[in-house]
């Protein structure tokens, strides 16, 4: 496995040893010590995330206040802009973001730590997200960042009309958003 830095250095792009041949390819989405061993941490992961989207879906950007997720995505099928905002007050990169294309024949991961906001849009005709995250789902503690925050300045790269969710449509700027200290 490699691992690839982003602008922001807590958020990763871990590209898994892919096998191929003339039956097709398999590869690890992932091995717990080779993800130690590659990327120098040991998520405990309690929950797998699935959705799929159609082309121009936003989604995020999402974090949980009271308990944080470590999210590890992979795309399954599509493509997507995977962005994560770092949203802990004490970090030297508060407030930055950081984007990667995510495909799904590329097979590549984002490990998304806790403390980061998250986000995708959808850029193929569908994508299917599958993630692994490092806590439980908490409707109550669940915040989210206006995705078009002027602030952020998120470059996202839509082609198309956007498909948000009303609370995406309403979500905090990120001035008022609340964060982690």
């Amino acid at each position: 496995m490699r691992v690839l830095p982003t602008a922001i250095p807590d958020v990763l792009i871990l590209r898994p040893a892919v096998h191929a041949d003339a039956r097709g390819w398999f590869f690890e989405g992932y091995n717990r010590r080779a993800f130690a061993a590659a990327a120098g941490i040991d998520p405990d992961f309690v929950q797998d995330n699935h959705s799929r989207s159609s082309r121009g879906t936003l989604r995020g950007l999402h974090y949980q206040l009271a308990r944080p997720q470590g999210k590890l995505v992979r795309v399954t099928e599509g493509e997507i802009y995977d962005v994560a905002v770092d949203i802990r007050r004490g970090s030297p990169t508060f407030g930055r973001w950081t984007g990667h294309h995510l495909r799904a024949e590329e097979h590549e991961l984002t490990w998304i730590p806790p403390g980061f906001a998250h986000g995708f849009l959808v850029l193929s005709d569908f994508a299917e997200v599958s993630y692994k995250v490092t806590d439980y789902y908490d409707a109550a503690s669940e915040r989210s960042v206006l995705w078009n925050d002027p602030t952020l300045a998120i470059d996202w790269p839509m082609t198309v009309p956007l498909l948000l969710s009303d609370k995406d449509r309403a979500a905090s700027p990120f001035a008022a958003a609340e964060v982690y200290a």
